[in-house]
């Protein structure tokens, strides 16, 4: 930990932090991070064309989708290029600007996936409860509203956070927990007095994922009591069965989440590398398995990947 005694506001640099006891190892973890940020990338780039080129993916789940994939490509965007330049590089060095402007696009696309998950929700609760009037309910001018309403927030929650920031004073040099710029972070480093900031944060927080998670919770118990009622269990397993995509997209992103925080809270000083690895992997891992996951359960997804695939093939012969 740096002194506060010389102690500046704006000007500050900030240390990037690897795997405690493998930085001689850095160029190799960097590998599967590279790895993983390009099937990250092809995957989502690909659900997003398949739908945009495809007219039977127009439909308000695949629309949805396609949000959800360019939430995970900003996502990549925003934490992918300091890990690359930590572990590839071996730069640690992070000016406070640069470090703001990560911290609030890195927030900015959690709240967004966060705001399209709840989304995502509704549209199951709709198509399950209200099946008549689904297509009524969720036309496109409905769903561009829904996601410009959920972009909104996230920018409106997250501009506080760099603007206050600027006003705290830091060390001229401090090392951060992580290979990227959070805002308890930087909030737990500075020398001035943060009562301000971290309640800003903790309303961020409450209304944005505590708030979205508490409504997708909400929306499964409604769709459970729908389910319940059919009289056909063949039918409620059908029911039951357009859900559990979004359900394993829904454990994927928050369940990391809940892992990190627990492991901060108990045992983060007794495992540092691991509390580092579940830092990375809660970033890491909804890009990559998102696009996976609907590959594998939406038929729809693969006749129209096989479909463009097969079009590549016969106009390459």
């Amino acid at each position: 930990m740096f002194s506060c005694n010389t102690s500046t506001s704006g000007h500050s640099t900030f240390l990037l932090t690897g795997f405690p006891g493998l930085e001689a190892s850095h160029y190799w973890v960097s590998i599967p991070i590279n790895l993983i940020c390009v099937f990250s990338i092809l995957g989502n780039g690909i659900i997003l064309l398949l739908i945009c080129m495809d007219p039977a993916l127009r439909e308000p789940m695949y629309i949805f989708l396609s949000m959800l994939a360019a939430s995970d490509l900003g996502l990549c965007a925003s934490t992918f290029p300091t890990m690359m330049w930590l572990f590839w590089l071996g730069a640690r060095e992070l000016p406070f600007d640069l470090c703001a402007a990560q911290m609030f696009f890195i927030h900015a696309f959690t709240y967004v996936e966060s705001g399209v998950l709840l989304a995502m929700a509704f549209d199951r609760f709709v198509a399950i409860r209200e099946p008549l009037h689904y297509a009524t309910i969720l036309t496109h001018s409905a769903m561009a509203k829904v996601g410009a309403a959920i972009l909104v927030r996230a920018v409106l929650l997250n501009l506080p956070g760099p603007i206050l920031l600027r006003h705290l004073l830091f060390p001229q040099i401090s090392v951060l927990s992580h290979c990227y710029c959070l805002h308890c972070d930087l909030v737990g480093l500075a020398c001035s007095d943060t009562q301000i900031n971290s309640l800003v944060g903790l309303v961020s927080i409450i209304f944005s994922l505590g708030l979205d998670s508490s409504l997708i919770v909400l929306s499964y118990a409604l769709i459970l009591q729908t389910v319940l009622g059919i009289a056909s269990p063949g039918e409620q397993l059908k029911a039951l069965n357009t859900c559990v995509s979004h359900l394993c997209v829904v454990l994927i992103f928050y369940l990391p989440k809940l892992g990190l925080s627990v492991l901060h809270r108990v045992e983060k000083h007794s495992y540092p590398a691991l509390a580092v690895l579940m830092a990375n992997l809660h970033f890491l891992v909804p890009p990559i398995m998102n696009p996976i996951v609907y590959c594998i359960k939406s038929k729809k997804i693969r006749q129209s990947l096989l479909k463009h695939f097969q079009h590549k093939r016969v106009d390459v012969f």
